[in-house]
Parts: structure tokens; sequence; C-alpha cells
């Protein structure tokens, strides 16, 4: 289950995820927040209680990258834990969607 909350700051968006990104929680990702994402200039994603990530959490990340660099828009994944990072290493995520996305 995912759980998420959420503070504005001028244009930007702060989004704290817990839980697990994964194909039961790409639904609420893609109906709950992101028109909220394609709203702001930046959002910002704090990966800090995400303890896994699928192959369609994975699938998503890159959709909601790809949809918010077409509209000129910021996004930030951050504090993403170790045995996660390994996987997008392995993946080549950062190659797919960007260097500096996950920081």
């Amino acid at each position: 289950m995912l759980a998420y909350q959420i503070h504005e700051e001028k244009n930007k968006l702060f989004v704290e995820l817990e839980g697990d990104l994964d194909i039961e929680s790409t639904e609420i990702i893609n109906n709950e927040l992101l028109p909220r994402f394609l709203q702001h200039e930046t959002v910002v994603i704090d990966f800090a209680t995400v303890g896994f990530v699928d192959s369609s959490g994975m699938g998503l990340l890159i959709q909601i990258v790809k949809q918010m660099k077409e509209k000129d828009q910021q996004i930030q994944i951050i504090h993403v834990k170790e045995d996660i990072l390994e996987v997008f290493d392995m993946v080549q995520m950062h190659e797919i969607i960007g260097n500096d996305v996950i920081v």
C-alpha cells in the first residue's frame, strides 16, 4: 500500500511517498498525484520511506518524467534508498530519465 503527503511552496510541489511503488500503487499515482504534478513547475518526490519499486513502478516513473519534461517542468526524486538505487543502476534508469532527476 502506498501513502503520501503533499505540501506546496510557491510553484513547487513536495510529495513524500510511503510504502511500495508497485502495480497496486500505480493507479493511486496516475489518478491522484499525476494531475497535481502537471500543475506545478517543479515536483520533488521524497523516496525516504519507499521500501520497494517494481517494474510497473519504474515504468510509471519514466512516464511521469517524460510527461513533465515535455511540458518543460522539473522533477527530482530524492532520498532514494541504496537497494532501490542499485536496481535503478541495473536497469540504467539514470540514462532513461536523465542524470538530473534522481539526486
